[in-house]
């Protein structure tokens, strides 16, 4: 058996050790020093925003393609394996349009996307406020439609990814942090191995070694003489509750318009987020109430029936953002033969996570043929 350390069970490590469970001659040990989904992921709205992106070619696309693809067969999946329901909402994301000059971007994407085998539906106003009537369309000059796009929970989710992990014979241990990773010497390749990991709950051999631990794979990274420099982004959100669901009980797409997002998640029950908050000056990041506030008046300006609604909850949560580099950072850390990255998603860790679980899975199954 060829063991397998995870370093961090948010959204992206617990997608990882699923996917890496269901190979033969894998043992995956994943380490968490939180209980699963307390970092960002918990924070997240579970947008899959997809074919509504206007990332049209290259490396994003094509990870944003594979994990809406996946995500298809993922959630039956693993409903059907852990006998848990999974909120997933199949009815797509209405984008807004607030400036007529964007209309022929949205078009060209439109065209672009019907080549790649995914529909977007540019729509006028008054269809707008047919299908949402409860949308205030004043000031709107389309709505972009796309029926493939998705979101869900993705605290459940990643639960559901443990439970089917561990029911493939995966191991989990929380409230473990790391210590201290041990590697060989450079070989004449300039390469090292990471052997050994030392933990707070003893030592663990490792034949491959993948940080999917967010904001923490900055010190685990450093520890190993490269360090991988990713930092904070705040964002707030908040839960709303209404008597009933708003508008059409039969068509309850995530709502998005200016970057502020409506996401139905049950009942009369609205996530609305979220806010983009960087270091001040002298390095702190605290959460901005009056941030949170303008999110929620942009979100009654489009959306007005949430100006009476009642306040369940708020939140926010640490994204980790890459320094220097596109996000996210998927593959080999350089100077290690068997330390694979998967980390630094920012915004799109729970759309990312099946993608990137894959591309892991690949790099592993390459690397043992290889020996």
């Amino acid at each position: 058996m060829s063991k397998v350390a995870v370093i961090g069970c948010g959204v992206v490590g617990a997608a990882i050790a699923y996917e890496l469970s269901l190979v033969p001659g894998l043992q995956v040990t994943v380490l968490e020093k939180q209980a699963p989904a307390a970092g960002a992921t918990s924070a997240s709205l579970g947008i899959l925003v997809g074919a509504v992106s206007q990332k049209v070619k290259g490396r994003n696309w094509q990870l944003r393609k594979t994990s809406l693809e996946r995500y298809e067969t993922l959630i039956p999946e693993l409903e059907a394996l852990t006998q848990r329901t999974i909120p997933f909402n199949r009815q797509g994301i209405l984008m807004l349009c607030f400036q007529a000059e964007e209309l022929p971007r949205w078009q060209s994407l439109a065209a672009i996307r019907r080549s790649q085998g995914y529909e977007l539906e540019i729509w006028e106003a008054e269809k707008v406020k047919y299908a949402c009537p409860h949308l205030n369309v004043e000031n709107v000059a389309a709505g972009i439609y796309s029926p493939r796009d998705r979101q869900l929970d993705p605290t459940v989710l990643t639960r559901a990814l443990v439970d089917a992990a561990k029911r493939q014979g995966a191991i989990f241990q929380f409230g473990v942090s790391v210590d201290k990773v041990e590697s060989t010497a450079p070989d004449a390749s300039s390469q090292r191995t990471c052997r050994q990991i030392h933990t707070t709950s003893g030592t663990i051999e490792v034949d491959w070694l993948v940080v999917a631990a967010g904001l923490g794979s900055l010190a685990l990274t450093s520890a190993l003489s490269q360090p991988v420099d990713i930092r904070p982004v705040l964002g707030q959100g908040l839960q709303l509750r209404l008597p009933h669901p708003i508008g059409n009980p039969d068509f309850q797409p995530v709502i998005s318009g200016n970057d502020v997002h409506i996401a139905p998640v049950g009942g009369g029950d609205y996530w609305v987020g979220a806010t983009v908050e960087f270091p001040n000056d002298s390095g702190e990041l605290v959460a901005n109430p009056a941030l949170l506030e303008a999110v929620w008046q942009q979100a009654i300006a489009f959306c007005p029936p949430l100006a009476s609604a009642t306040v369940v909850k708020t939140w926010s949560g640490l994204r980790p953002r890459p320094e220097r580099q596109p996000a996210p950072i998927i593959g080999y850390l350089p100077g290690f033969r068997n330390v694979l990255l998967a980390t630094a998603h920012y915004r799109n860790g729970v759309l990312l996570a099946p993608a990137t679980a894959l591309e892991i899975r690949s790099c592993i199954l390459a690397g043992l043929s290889d020996c």
